[in-house]
């Protein structure tokens, strides 16, 4: 059975913490459900003069830290639900491997398949890694079912979304907002060897924000917007921008004094392009008609970074799942792609280490 449903009102816990800047870019979710008459099919509305994709704000922005009374830090009390498939939920699962969170923060996995009532649980026979219904934390069969247990919330219902399974509510479903919290906040039950944040020292954050800030806008996001333009103008417009963007990062990288985006240090910066990237050549290349270049074939610092992650990093390679990627996208986009029909390229997914 269901959680009973919560006012919105009751859920406002606690301000997000004044440590994350102000300048902070907010990434949002491109895989949305309204519960007004926009259906899902129509990631740009049909009246849009435009055909622009915009991305609406997260809802959800609570914040665990280890100086509230509210959403203190504990193991096993938050819970994660998550796509392998979207590419915003994959940094949180990227941050909690590598801070060693897996025994602490349990997680749960949506069938790679978002139908007509959005991101739904798993049915026995699905497959082992997707979370079967009912979930055990809510009973839900779908991801609307638990955004639904919070009396009058009227927005998207989308991953990721950090759950606190002792208190029964929402806490965040802000990707760049949990990520943080797991950097630092979950520390004191962690071992010496993963605590501290070297993944936004104070002294880089300035250059990570800036760089996030227009990544996020013509490469994370503009995958999307090239993808789900309705007009060839705002098609032409972001793909565009995308590739101008991915020719800087390439530059970026030949410059580099090490495998990484800043160097010889493994930052936020590289933790939020790589879901984008990964993604690139399998998916964006043909479904989103991101045409113009492919990363393996003309990015040369792109794919020695890529490879490097994927390959030298478990937990970049032990959170990407091909299979989840490709079918989402390739099936669950009727208004792309009204077959279904998944490519069967490129082969491989990615290249071998030292190809």
């Amino acid at each position: 059975m269901l959680l009973r449903r919560l006012p919105l009102q009751l859920l406002k816990l606690r301000p997000i913490s004044t440590q994350l800047p102000s300048k902070l870019p907010i990434v949002t979710r491109s895989y949305t459900i309204m519960t007004t008459e926009r259906k899902i099919t129509d990631w740009v509305p049909k009246d849009s003069k435009t055909g622009e994709f915009n991305r609406l704000a997260s809802t959800f922005r609570h914040q665990i830290s280890r100086t509230s009374s509210d959403l203190p830090p504990e193991s096993n009390r938050y819970h994660l639900y998550v796509s392998y498939a979207c590419p915003w939920a994959h940094r949180t699962l990227i941050v909690r491997a590598l801070k060693g969170l897996e025994k602490h923060i349990s997680v749960s996995v949506v069938h790679w398949h978002m139908g007509p009532s959005g991101w739904r649980f798993g049915e026995e026979g699905e497959g082992e890694e997707i979370q079967k219904a009912p979930e055990p934390n809510t009973g839900a069969k779908f991801m609307r079912d638990i955004y639904n247990t919070v009396e009058g919330y009227d927005g998207r219902f989308t991953v990721p979304l950090l759950w606190d399974k002792k208190m029964n509510r929402i806490v965040n479903n802000e990707s760049s907002e949990i990520i943080r919290m797991f950097y630092e906040e979950f520390d004191d039950i962690l071992p010496e060897e993963k605590r501290g944040n070297s993944y936004y020292k104070e002294e880089d954050r300035q250059r990570i924000d800036e760089f996030n800030g227009w990544v996020y806008e013509t490469v994370n996001n503009g995958v999307y917007k090239s993808g789900f333009a309705t007009t060839q103008e705002a098609y032409e417009k972001a793909v565009i921008s995308l590739f101008s963007s991915l020719d800087k990062i390439e530059a970026i990288l030949r410059e580099s004094s090490g495998p990484y985006i800043f160097g010889s240090s493994l930052t936020e910066a590289d933790i939020r392009l790589y879901p984008t990237i990964i993604r690139f050549d399998p998916v964006y290349v043909q479904h989103f008609k991101t045409n113009l270049k492919m990363i393996r074939h003309d990015y040369p610092n792109i794919e020695k970074w890529l490879r490097h992650l994927y390959w030298d990093i478990p937990a970049f390679r032990e959170t990407t799942n091909f299979e989840h990627i490709k079918k989402h996208y390739t099936k669950s986009h009727p208004q792309i792609n009204p077959h279904g029909i998944t490519p069967l390229g490129p082969v491989p997914d990615i290249l071998p280490k030292n190809a």
